[in-house]
């Protein structure tokens, strides 16, 4: 059985004053992206694409984190997946409209559309056929597809679960993950090599795509977090939890803050030791003026940082100090993607004079998704009522029923049944 939470774990929390932050970061971000917009057009696609790559891998993570839950049959994540499954429904709610600005500008983007004789670069033909127009446009229309059948199917499995409590709703999801980690792991791969790494199309890098997976399952964990500290707080979640939610949590952001640091490091070091021109002339570029100390800020903020603060297991239960890192995991990762796409327009350094161009855009679409994904929260369960591992989840095991007595067990198949009961004020 769980163990009693603290105090401070369930004060809830006044959201009254909050309800209007996304309206309010989709009016701000709107007037700064349009004021960049008509100064310099350029710059402003760079910037949407910035905020664009951010928001893709918080829904790209979400949806990992989803798929990892049915193949692994995990019982601990039960209370977080129907966050996790409206987060990853994004992926094809909004990121598609998102990407029309890209889309109409991809010319004034990637250097490699706009050649003059793309004949003589021996680098895009042995790209061919993808990197061309017409195949730019239809690796996009593929993902999202991809991402719109996987993500509705999913979730629709997972609401028909909360109605009949049947198994057949949890064989079709573990079957979908099974076909889903595939696809997932291709679209991942064609939108960070096609939308991010075309920006210099003569680079080449085999570990690329999971150096981009490694920071969407950190920031969707980060999240994650937050989010379920949140509902806790506010007693939507608080009967579904045990410590050992926030303790996994806390230990996976632990265990990617490591795999993304290994996964950078490897891909610096097998491409500096080869010495090839067309390869290390990326991290060249990259070590020039302003540059380099962006290089310092990664290697200290995204790894030392995070990774001497979560090396204690205690830590991974204190929320104020666990929602530091997780925020801290947010502006990482913006540091992170500011370091892959910025230098092809400013070689020289990070255009601080464009910062507020940068958060405008970051504003809009983050206001534009939380708006979204309060209202799919709102439509639905907040948690799988059903699961028929939710009573793990809240810390009741099979194995030693005499530790718990005949109401107990009574009080928690009435809670697996009972229709979900939402807090005043959270929706």
């Amino acid at each position: 059985m769980s163990s009693s939470p603290s105090k401070s774990r369930t004060e809830p929390l006044d959201l009254a004053k909050w309800r209007n932050v996304p309206a309010i970061l989709m009016v701000a971000g709107a007037v700064l992206s349009v004021i960049g917009l008509l100064v310099n057009r350029t710059e402003f696609l760079y910037a949407w694409l910035l905020a664009f790559m951010f928001f893709l891998s918080l829904g790209l993570g979400a949806l990992f984190l989803v798929l990892a839950h049915h193949l692994f049959d995990a019982g601990w994540s039960v209370p977080i997946r129907r966050f996790c499954e409206h987060i990853s429904n994004l992926l094809w709610k909004c990121l598609p409209l998102l990407f029309i600005p890209i889309a109409i500008g991809a010319k004034a983007i990637y250097p490699w559309m706009h050649e003059l004789h793309p004949e003589l670069d021996q680098s895009l033909q042995a790209k061919q056929p993808l990197f061309t127009m017409a195949w730019f446009y239809i690796v996009a229309i593929f993902c999202f597809v991809v991402w719109w059948w996987l993500t509705r199917s999913l979730r629709h499995w997972s609401l028909v679960q909360d109605k009949t409590g049947a198994a057949l709703p949890t064989y079709k999801m573990r079957t979908l993950s099974g076909i889903g980690i595939i696809l997932y792991a291709l679209t991942l791969t064609l939108a960070a090599v096609m939308w991010m790494k075309a920006l210099q199309h003569h680079w080449f890098s085999t570990m690329y795509a999971v150096y981009y997976f490694a920071g969407c399952a950190w920031v969707a964990l980060a999240t994650a977090y937050v989010i379920t500290m949140i509902l806790d707080r506010q007693g939507v979640l608080t009967k579904v939890l045990h410590e050992h939610q926030y303790y996994f949590l806390g230990s996976l952001l632990f265990a990617f803050t490591v795999f993304y640091a290994y996964i950078h490091f490897a891909q610096y070091f097998i491409i500096w030791n080869a010495n090839m021109p067309e390869e290390t002339f990326w991290y060249v570029v990259r070590e020039r003026g302003t540059w380099f100390w962006v290089g310092m800020v990664i290697i200290f903020g995204h790894f030392f940082v995070p990774f001497l603060a979560l090396l204690r297991i205690d830590v991974k239960s204190i929320f104020p100090f666990m929602v530091s890192i997780c925020i801290w995991a947010w502006l990482m990762q913006f540091v992170d993607l500011s370091f892959n796409i910025l230098p092809v327009p400013h070689k020289e350094g990070f255009p601080l004079q464009w910062i507020w161009l940068y958060a405008g855009c970051m504003a809009f679409m983050g206001g534009f998704m939380s708006w979204q994904f309060l209202r799919e929260y709102a439509a639905h369960p907040p948690f799988p009522i059903k699961d028929p591992r939710l009573i793990e989840a809240m810390g009741y095991y099979h194995p030693v029923p005499t530790q718990i007595s005949g109401g107990e067990l009574d009080q928690a198949d009435e809670l697996r049944d009972a229709p979900p009961q939402f807090p005043g004020g959270v929706t």
